[in-house]
């Protein structure tokens, strides 16, 4: 496969009109790309960082699309499923290009071919950063019992907490200072996209994002509770409202992505009635 057969562009509206019907097509599998590119839409192309995103698409022998990817530096490529030969080809277009993605995220297998395609044309050193599931929502399963508080829909006198709430999660799963918690907070609270758990006082104890819908999917993202809060029940009562929340909103999909190195997370959110989809890895690229 030649390594032209990836068209690659800075022009996202001319990337959505080529690949929206294709991203659709798999909505839970494509969670990622479709929520980034809608976020850049809504928001800017610099939402994520200064740097302008990548997109870029691969067409099949009918000229449908077979695959695509999203990349906004400073974070790692996104990529759909590709095989082996289509990830070789991706790596030579890239590295012709003098792209350096730090990352790559996407289903196991896929990244993996990447990996190795990347190590060959690039020289780098590559390693598992992260080990994902992605599951869906089946029934909600509220948690019981309910612990003490109740949920509220963060406004915008909460946004130095979700600011520094964000940070923290941002730092402890390894995206660390290169995201801008005010834009994500300005993000979220521009559409009540994050719901807190509160006690009877009104002190936050937890919080649970999502996603806007789109393609009749959200995805729950982040769950953060502080450490001195934890393991009391917060998490799951807060996951439970805004998973209810998303359902009752119409979302065909309600979804989210767990740390397979967490038991914790992962047995939580199996408890609250949501079952494996696919297997992600994030490898990480240096050298």
């Amino acid at each position: 496969m030649h390594p032209d057969s990836w068209q690659l562009t800075d022009d996202l509206d001319g990337f959505l009109a080529r690949v929206g019907g294709f991203l659709r097509s798999r909505p839970a599998a494509h969670t990622v790309p479709l929520t980034v590119t809608d976020t850049l839409r809504r928001r800017g192309l610099h939402y994520y960082g200064r740097d302008a995103p990548l997109f870029g698409t691969l067409a099949a022998d009918d000229g449908t699309v077979a695959a695509a990817l999203v990349h906004t530096p400073p974070y790692g490529l996104c990529l759909t499923p590709v095989t082996a030969r289509q990830a070789d080809a991706l790596a030579d277009r890239l590295a012709d290009l003098g792209r350096r993605p730090a990352e790559v995220s996407a289903e196991r297998e896929s990244a993996a071919a990447f990996a190795r395609a990347w190590q060959r044309r690039a020289g780098v050193r590559a390693g598992v950063r992260m080990r994902q599931r992605l599951y869906r929502l089946d029934g909600l399963i509220p948690p019981a019992p309910v612990p003490d508080g109740r949920p509220r829909v963060a406004g915008p006198a909460d946004r130095e907490l979700l600011v520094r709430w964000f940070e923290e999660f941002a730092d402890a799963v390894g995206e660390g200072p290169v995201r801008d918690g005010g834009a994500w907070a300005d993000a979220r609270l521009s559409y009540g996209g994050v719901t807190l758990w509160e006690a009877a006082d009104g002190t936050p104890l937890a919080m649970a994002g999502a996603t806007r819908e789109i393609a009749g999917q959200v995805r729950v993202a982040p769950v953060y509770t502080p450490a001195g809060l934890r393991r009391r029940g917060y998490a799951g009562a807060v996951t439970a409202e805004v998973s209810r929340a998303a359902r009752d909103a119409g979302a065909a999909e309600v979804l989210l992505f767990t740390d397979l190195a967490n038991p914790t997370s992962n047995g939580l959110y199996q408890r609250l009635g949501y079952r494996g989809v696919a297997d992600f890895t994030v490898w990480a690229f240096a050298g």
